[in-house]
């Protein structure tokens, strides 16, 4: 019998912050973690901007609008590569990113005026709270919240760990 659950990617919430240079060395997880598990996985990033980092929030929806662009995780990938020049030059780098990636930067700029995605941010926000995430990068795979906050050693091999036995127990 073949139900939709043995077909069905294992997923794992990503909770991360653009500004944070601890999300930017997690990327490489991320990328090991896709790299392993091709489509079996889901990674979905979910945003936590943290009160410490000014641009965090603009970033968290240039975001939203990469994803509904189609590029999201490309988009954050390349600006948590400039972490640094975003926390130095501000919001102008979210909007420049997104040209160099081919995306309509003219949008990213309207959409950072008018706000059209303060509120997935904001409930993405209120969510974290919610389940106990307090810095980022986070993660939650099952249920289970593994917070790379202060360390992130030993997080993808938890990760990795658990994926492992939920594709078992699909098969």
């Amino acid at each position: 019998m073949n139900d939709s659950s043995s077909t069905r990617p294992v997923v794992v919430d990503v909770w991360c912050e653009l500004q944070c240079p601890d999300c930017r060395t997690a990327l490489d997880d991320v990328r090991a973690l896709r790299e392993r598990y091709g489509d079996r996985l889901e990674l979905r990033l979910r945003h936590f901007p943290l009160d410490k980092h000014k641009h965090a929030f603009a970033a968290a929806q240039a975001a939203e609008e990469a994803a509904e662009q189609g590029r999201g995780w490309d988009y954050t990938e390349a600006v948590l590569a400039r972490v640094a020049e975003l926390t130095a030059r501000g919001e102008q780098v979210l909007v420049e990113t997104a040209g160099e990636l081919g995306l309509d930067a003219e949008e990213f700029d309207t959409a950072l005026i008018d706000g059209r995605h303060i509120l997935a941010v904001d409930a993405d926000h209120a969510e974290g709270r919610a389940i106990g995430v307090t810095g980022t990068p986070t993660y939650v795979v099952d249920g289970q919240r593994l917070d790379g906050g202060k360390s992130q050693e030993g997080l993808r091999g938890r990760i990795e760990e658990i994926v492992d036995r939920l594709l078992a127990e699909r098969a």
